[in-house]
């Protein structure tokens, strides 16, 4: 029957795949907007569970797999090439980080820069545990550590984990792009079978979920940009508004295409992003900014360890479920789609090249941004007579809190338009790139499909944004993060397979190194005792010596990937016991002076 449906509707796809995927989201737009209250009751009390009894889990887990990718990267797999061996990358450096910043956390930079370091400001997520008080140099200090932690290492690990086993299984085994490719070491041939097809399905519903939760904060904050510069209310009607625009220039993106759509939006977007930093820095307290993000970036790095484990474990006041798990449960909902672009545009580079690239550019531009916008608002709240925190964790407008930010600078009403563009050319391309990486997962290529049906995807990221901010049952923000931690937890348990998949695949494809060899010694003795040994008919001294003496030659390393056939010279010549060339010029007399075939290496006989 869905093969049915699948050519009447004159589609391009796999129809269990995409069926059981519209299937699940449509249910879920129905069930919330018909049984609104026994939903959001259930929801609540899963994700309150959750909070309580598996936050550790979220908190261990994205670690290992930061400490996986950086031992993958420095052992001897980070040579291997994503692709063929010997292809250059697709994309110059320049625009391939234009579209890993924009397609992976621009739009989060956008939201949380000023919200994320002035909400710790006025609440130190420490301050029960170490007494920590609001609002002073200690506040400011820890705010910014968890800042970065939130923003930086951390949050790229999520994406660079399913990003380098997508592009290996889909660039080197040349698996379909699909998140059930991953677990081909696995299971086989039964990726395409029904645990493969559940793997998909799980994968683009969980995709759709955190792209939408993304559109969702976006409408927030650009409902409170045009309420603050326009006048025009914060309401629903207006978020659905937002939503539509949003959406419909996303379609219009999908339809033009990576290289003219998704590209080019990004280049642009990166740069005026670039610019509004630099205004930043420029007319606030420049020095004071620079000299306070060197100083955050430096207690960050010290204090990382103790962060990356931290579990409030004392205190138990319940800061980090709010904040740190429901980013780590957001982010990795949607970092199938994320890993796959950015496996797409990353072709042609070593794991190496790869890891380092994904997890170090953009955490290091992530550092400069936070840095700039956090030490700006402290800056405002220490010596500029303050505000923000007031607003933002008081009133609790986080939406408005790079809004109230801009307020304090010149022309602020023209930024502000600006930063209102910058909000939804963001989302714009994470739409677009969602709608067209989902689409992939459900065909299975990446060859020419109809249109329709990456417009599908685009229409029910943002049916499913409205969704859960009108007919939810909670308060827009609130009922965001109660869905994706739910959402997240299942990518989590997928994170430790696919470390094991790629590990195992790598270790399959590249072959196993021979144990270390080194030459044999002689047993030594002291001078005097090898003397009386010498005396004494019991003792044998042929294989003992006073002076360290090797039994052979240390062994030659060769290139284990030249197979190369070995030919000898003449038997008891030196170039037969060396495989070296014999040297010409000099002859003895009566020697053959027509010329001989240079002997090759010879043979290894070990």
């Amino acid at each position: 029957m869905l093969n049915r449906l699948h050519d009447v509707l004159r589609l391009r796809t796999s129809p269990p795949i995409f069926f059981g995927s519209a299937g699940v989201i449509i249910a879920f737009v129905l069930v919330t907007i018909v049984f609104t209250d026994p939903l959001d009751a259930a929801v609540t009390v899963a994700s309150d569970w959750l909070y309580t009894n598996l936050g550790w889990f979220y908190i261990l887990g994205l670690t290992l797999f930061l400490v996986f990718l950086i031992c993958i990267a420095l052992g001897r797999f980070g040579r291997v090439r994503l692709g063929p061996d010997g292809e250059a990358p697709e994309h110059s450096g320049p625009a391939w980080f234009a579209m890993l910043f924009a397609a992976g956390i621009g739009s989060i930079l956008m939201f949380w820069g000023v919200a994320e370091p002035i909400s710790h400001f006025g609440d130190p997520p420490r301050g029960p545990s170490l007494g920590v008080e609001p609002e002073s140099t200690g506040a400011a200090a820890d705010a910014m550590n968890f800042t970065f932690y939130h923003f930086t290492l951390h949050t790229w690990a999520i994406f660079t984990l399913p990003a380098l086993c997508f592009a290996y299984f889909i660039h080197k085994r040349n698996l379909p792009p699909r998140v059930s490719s991953i677990f081909q070491p696995i299971l086989g041939e039964r990726i395409h079978g029904p645990i493969g097809r559940f793997i998909d399905i799980v994968s683009i519903v969980g995709t759709v979920f955190g792209v939408a939760v993304s559109l969702g904060l976006g409408a927030l904050q650009i409902n409170s940009g045009i309420n603050r510069v326009l006048g025009i209310p914060e309401s629903a009607v207006w978020q659905l508004v937002i939503i539509g625009v949003v959406g419909g220039v996303a379609m219009i993106s999908v339809a033009l295409g990576l290289d003219r759509g998704i590209k080019v939006l990004s280049n642009v977007n990166i740069w005026m992003a670039v610019a509004m930093l630099v205004f930043i820095l420029l007319t606030g307290s420049t020095l004071f900014v620079l000299r306070g993000t060197l100083e955050a970036l430096g207690s960050y790095l010290m204090n990382l360890p103790e962060l990356a484990l931290w579990n409030d474990a004392f205190a138990d006041s319940g800061w980090q479920a709010d904040w740190t798990v429901f980013y780590w449960a957001w982010t990795i909902s949607w970092s199938p789609f994320v890993g796959i672009f950015i496996s797409r545009i990353s072709k042609g580079r070593t794991i190496r090249e790869f890891v380092f690239g994904v997890l170090l550019v953009p955490a290091g531009f992530s550092v400069l941004w936070f840095g700039v916008f956090g030490l700006s608002a402290f800056d405002i709240e220490l010596n500029r007579g303050g505000g923000l925190v007031e607003s933002v964790v008081e009133q609790e407008d986080i939406p408005g809190a790079l809004f109230a930010f801009l307020e304090y600078y010149p022309a602020s009403t023209f930024v502000s338009v600006i930063a209102i563009v910058l909000v939804v050319v963001f989302f714009i391309t994470s739409v677009d790139s969602a709608a067209l990486v989902t689409d992939t997962m459900a065909n299975g290529h990446e060859d020419f499909n109809p249109l329709g049906q990456r417009i599908f995807w685009a229409v029910a990221i943002a049916v499913v944004t409205a969704t859960l901010l009108v007919f939810s049952g909670s308060g827009g923000l609130e009922a965001l993060e109660k869905i994706i931690v739910l959402v997240g937890l299942p990518f989590f348990v997928m994170g430790y397979f696919q470390m094991y998949a790629v590990y195992r695949a790598l270790r399959e494809d590249a072959g196993e190194l021979p144990p270390m060899r080194t030459r044999t010694w002689k047993k030594v003795l002291p001078p005097e005792e090898y003397e009386r040994r010498q005396d004494e008919d019991e003792h044998d001294t042929s294989e003992v010596v006073v002076e360290p003496e090797a039994v052979d030659e240390p062994p030659v390393l060769r290139d284990p990937y030249v197979d190369r056939e070995r030919v000898t010279g003449p038997p008891g010549t030196l170039s037969a016991r060396t495989g070296s060339a014999k040297r010409s010029g000099r002859r003895s007399k009566g020697s053959d002076p027509s010329p001989r075939p240079e002997p090759r290496d010879r043979e290894d006989t070990e």
